[in-house]
C-alpha cells in the first residue's frame, strides 16, 4: 500500500497514480501533510498553517 514519503500517511493507489511521476509508487506529499504543499512539479513549505 502506498504511503506519503513526508508523513507516512496511507494514500490510495489512485491518489498515488495521479500525483506521482511515472515509475514512482509513493507521493512526496499528501493532503494530510501539515507543513508541505505541492506547487506545480515542486514541493514547498506551506506559507500558513493548514487546518481540516
Amino acid at each position: 500500500m502506498p504511503t506519503c514519503q513526508n508523513c507516512d500517511s496511507f494514500v490510495t493507489e489512485r491518489y498515488a497514480k495521479v500525483f506521482t511521476p511515472q515509475g514512482v509508487d509513493e507521493p512526496r506529499v499528501c493532503p494530510r501533510c501539515p507543513d508541505k504543499v505541492r506547487d506545480g512539479a515542486e514541493i514547498r513549505a506551506a506559507r500558513s498553517t493548514r487546518t481540516a
